[in-house]
């Protein structure tokens, strides 16, 4: 004979319910983390709600949330979502003056030029799009100065390091160090950014090196 599917029980929760239910208790439920790891998945989570969201959208509680953390282990380090935010930028960012010394004008360009088109095309990169396309006034100011801080003086710094050197093997006529130059590259890499609104394609760093900063600069 065949078999009979016992009755529903009135009242009685599906067992596939409960398991979701179950799952999604879990999941919600804080991690006990400290220091650097805690920071890291508030940092990953602030710059993913910035990406998906935007700025005016996120909030520190749903950082929270999304971390698995308290709220309140949020407001113990950063004051504002602006602070939050920035520091999640600037521990992701990468430093132009990582770049070394490579004997090759040309190679330590490219190697500053990728490491900058890297960054955009990263969750920070795409964190920093986000808020440069929507911020009002008073927020755009503290952002910007932000950006002019920790990416465009240094940026300039390792360009005017890397010329000098290239002065110093022949590579680079002298003066070039403090030209236009200098400006060109941070100059066309936020125009980029900013009015663009698109990642960076593997050629880009090699057709602004070879096509406008090497002739710029060359003896």
């Amino acid at each position: 004979m065949p078999a009979v599917a016992p009755a529903a029980v009135p009242g009685a929760v599906p067992v596939a319910c409960c398991a979701v239910q179950k799952a999604a208790e879990v999941l919600s439920r804080p991690v006990r983390r400290r220091g650097k790891e805690l920071e890291r998945a508030i940092f990953e989570a602030a710059l993913d709600q910035l990406t998906s969201g935007g700025f005016a959208r996120l909030t520190m509680e749903g950082v929270a949330a999304a971390a698995r953390t308290g709220k309140a282990a949020l407001y113990r380090r950063w004051a504002s979502k602006v602070e939050l935010v920035i520091d999640a930028l600037d521990s992701t960012l990468p430093r132009p003056t990582d770049t070394p010394d490579l004997g090759s004008t040309r190679r330590e360009l490219l190697l500053l030029i990728e490491g900058f088109a890297g960054a955009i095309n990263s969750r920070a990169g795409g964190a920093m799009q986000a808020l440069m396309g929507e911020l009002d006034h008073e927020q755009a100011e503290l952002f910007k100065d932000f950006i002019i801080q920790r990416v465009i003086m240094p940026t300039r710094a390792t360009i005017v390091d890397i010329l000098r050197r290239g002065v110093e093997r022949g590579e680079v006529r002298p003066g070039a160090d403090t030209s236009m130059a200098v400006d060109v590259a941070p100059a066309m890499l936020m125009y980029r950014v900013k009015t663009c609104g698109r990642q960076f394609g593997p050629a880009f760093a090699v057709e602004l090196v070879d096509d406008v900063l090497v002739p710029m600069i060359r003896p």
